[in-house]
């Protein structure tokens, strides 16, 4: 089959499953195994098809599957607790009630690290309600700077499904991901709060209504500020403190290296997470933590399900070898990282799914990055955080997280689109911007 016949093929099934999603509303699992079907035996030969599907799958369920589960039990755990709650109000007492939007997002932020995007704001949504009720801030700025600071970090840092298996594609390290991700996450969430808080200014957004959110759970039943941050942070330090001795010990010879490899593997590092997490429960006993591990893995079942039929379609692409075919035509164009940038930018935009966006670029770009110049473990890093970037612009109608801000914020969504999705924009542009200037430093 010629590669023209076979990239139309290719088109036709990111179109198609698009449409499928966005315009069907098809489940993501059941569009994504329709078009990997298809695709595959429209273009592969017969006795692969099977192999290749259940490969795809399957090494994507192995690379991410416990790092989801892990990452899900933990924010169960702080939000069960109130441990979310109460590393919320400690950053409001060092910030002050009148900078209560800057303690939103950085409580955003951090609690993004290992709880989703979508649970994060619905565990937070009534602490943002409160905050803008006794600040008198329009509701849609609170939001959209709630929204975006978990945003920024769910689309750029593992244990977040889609990164973690585009990292898995393109071979990423996914130690130093997660360092220089948070650092690029964070002049997206200061752009998105500045860019909201202008765009609201002198409009007539109103506060909301809502004084009860923040006293659901009693100031004595929260566990210590102290407590409540180690499963978030223990874990991170693990992880970057063995990413930064291997970058200076690079054979991992040394006795401080040896010590770090096995607690500073992103599985082992989450457990400690999730040991941590279980200190924060009054209630110690056996059925009691069942309860939360329970209620992670109902939770964590149809994301790992949707990230490994992501994977199993991006096998498939890269089988088709049209990855390939792209990095020959682009080679020696000079546009880099923003190859990446753009396939997903287009497919985030199109589609809705930040996930499957940045999942299908990385099957598509993996081909073609020794064509791009990004063939080496700075330049792949650089493709995953422009792959990122792109899976920020634009969130929309089409996509359910913008309905979790618009519903759970009680904003209309016409707001919600002039607020909310513009700041996607911007942040998204803003990371951009960040990662190709400093690649002109290291690349």
């Amino acid at each position: 089959m010629s590669i023209l016949l076979t990239s139309i093929l290719v088109g036709i099934s990111i179109i198609a499953i698009i449409i499928l999603t966005s315009k069907f509303k098809l489940e993501a699992f059941i569009s994504l195994f329709l078009v990997s079907v298809f695709l595959a035996f429209a273009i592969l030969p017969p006795k692969t098809i099977v192999n290749t599907i259940q490969q795809g799958f399957g090494n994507t369920m192995a690379s991410i599957g416990f790092l989801i589960i892990l990452g899900a039990i933990i924010g169960i755990a702080l939000d069960r607790t109130g441990g979310t709650l109460s590393i919320a109000r400690f950053i409001l007492s060092k910030t002050g009630e009148s900078r209560s939007a800057q303690a939103l997002g950085i409580t955003g932020f951090i609690t993004g690290l290992p709880i989703f995007c979508n649970a994060g704001f619905i565990i937070l949504s009534g602490l943002s309600k409160s905050l803008s009720s006794k600040s008198k801030l329009a509701m849609p700025f609170m939001a959209t700077v709630l929204g975006c600071s978990l945003y920024s970090v769910h689309c750029l840092i593992p244990p977040h499904p889609g990164v973690l298996a585009a990292s898995g594609l393109i071979k990423v390290n996914i130690g130093y991901l997660i360092v220089i991700g948070t650092l690029f996450a964070i002049p997206g969430s200061i752009a998105a709060y500045f860019w909201s808080k202008w765009i609201t200014k002198g409009k007539e957004y109103p506060p909301s209504k809502d004084i009860e959110a923040e006293t659901r759970i009693s100031e004595e039943n929260l566990p210590s500020a102290f407590l409540s941050f180690l499963p978030i942070v223990v874990p991170l330090l693990l992880i970057a403190l063995k990413s930064l001795i291997l970058m200076i010990d690079k054979g991992g010879q040394s006795l401080i290296s040896r010590l770090f490899v096995i607690p500073g593997e992103p599985i082992f590092a989450l457990s400690v997470g999730v040991v941590l997490a279980m200190l924060l429960t009054k209630n110690k006993s056996i059925a009691s933590m069942n309860s939360i591990f329970s209620e992670a893995i109902v939770k964590a079942g149809p994301i790992l399900i949707v990230t490994a039929a992501g994977g199993m379609f991006g096998m498939v692409i890269q089988a088709t070898g049209t990855g390939e075919s792209m990095g020959k035509l682009l080679a020696g164009t000079s546009i880099g990282i923003l190859v990446p940038f753009l396939i997903a930018a287009v497919m985030k935009t199109a589609q809705g799914s930040s996930t499957v966006a940045i999942i299908t670029t990385a099957s598509l770009v993996a081909p073609m990055l020794s064509m791009l110049g990004l063939d080496s473990e700075w330049g792949r890093i650089f493709a995953m955080l422009s792959m990122g970037a792109g899976s920020m612009v634009i969130s929309h109608a089409n996509d359910s997280y913008f309905w979790v801000v618009a519903n759970f914020s009680e904003i209309d969504p016409d707001a919600t689109l002039k607020v909310y999705s513009s700041s996607t924009l911007i942040m998204g542009l803003v990371v951009f911007g960040c990662i190709w200037i400093t690649s002109l430093f290291i690349l």
